[in-house]
């Protein structure tokens, strides 16, 4: 039985069971954390994670994906305290995010997927758990020069891992086209490549235009009203479906417990549905009032995930 590595260590893909794809525990920036004490009360945002998460797995989530990359704030022990304490399966990542930081910009592709391939073979510090997935993100920018090196130090830590890829996007400017382009480029197995945030589009030319490369498309910000409302994520998904693509998709929130992009009380006001439990809450019931099949429903929330973490091994 092939397994996928865990914030808890290694387990069967079959027994992910229920797994949100696309989430976040903390992001806090490290800089900040570093320089000023009173930044981010670790220990209190890691109580109200456990609250959350434990919410969710009430509701039949067994397993997330935390996408937080490295120049992010990925936080692996706050990783593996959430995970010990709620029993949820936590796959935790490695991967830069998108932001033109200037020490990026003296190394090749080469040199910054060394780093990743460290997490994934050897573990994160000193903890001993490994990456099971690789995380890269385009953003307002494109594809430019420097993003596109990203892309190929992602794909050269794939290549040499089987790790799977999962990404972050904007609809705004179809960045997903190129960033599809880039992986067949550098040569990525794209049966293992969640191309993330299309669940922003209602496009479905669009969107089957990026599903015919073969990858997974992620619909995963169900709760983030302000980019798109439920019911149209939900008739999107459900025309899909109808399609015949549900084993290309996979549903999740992309929510964080703490996140320092917003002021807390601005999410709870103007996203309070962006949280761990809205996808089996409200979006599953909604999926199957909409005429979603059960089979369907677990292809995208249970056997995706598994197929997805499944053929892991250097190439």
């Amino acid at each position: 039985m092939p397994q996928v590595e865990t914030a808890l260590g290694p387990i069967d893909v079959d027994d992910l069971g229920m797994c949100l794809m696309h989430e976040h525990i903390i992001i806090a920036d490290w800089d900040m954390r570093s320089n000023y004490s009173d930044y981010v009360t670790i220990d209190a945002e890691i109580k109200k994670a456990i609250t959350s998460l434990n919410a969710a797995k009430a509701r039949g989530v067994s397993s997330i994906v935390d996408l937080t990359p490295i120049n992010l704030g990925r936080d692996i022990h706050s990783i593996h305290a959430v995970s010990k304490a709620t029993g949820v399966n936590v796959v935790c990542p490695t991967g830069f995010y998108w932001t033109e930081e200037p020490w990026m910009h003296g190394w090749d592709a080469e040199y910054l997927s060394k780093y990743m391939i460290r997490d994934i073979t050897q573990g994160i510090l000193d903890t001993g758990i490994k990456a099971g997935i690789i995380k890269c993100a385009t953003d307002h920018t494109g594809v430019d020069e420097f993003n596109k090196k990203l892309l190929k130090a992602a794909a050269l830590a794939h290549r040499e891992t089987g790790a799977p890829i999962s990404t972050h996007t904007t609809v705004a400017n179809t960045s997903a086209r190129d960033q599809v382009r880039s992986f067949l480029e550098f040569g990525v197995d794209m049966s293992r490549v969640v191309i993330g945030h299309l669940g922003d589009s209602t496009d479905i030319d669009y969107l089957e235009e990026i599903l015919a490369s073969g990858c997974f498309i992620g619909m995963d910000r169900f709760g983030l009203e302000a980019f798109l409302p439920t019911d149209d994520r939900v008739k999107t998904v459900a025309t899909l479906c109808d399609k015949g693509y549900a084993g290309q998709m996979v549903v999740s929130h992309d929510a964080c417990s703490f996140q320092d992009f917003f002021d807390g009380e601005y999410i709870e006001k103007f996203a309070p549905n962006w949280c761990y439990e809205h996808v089996p809450r409200d979006v599953l019931p909604a999926l199957a009032a909409a005429g979603v099949s059960q089979d369907n429903i677990d292809t995208m929330m249970v056997r995706n995930p598994a197929k997805i973490f499944s053929s892991q091994g250097g190439y």
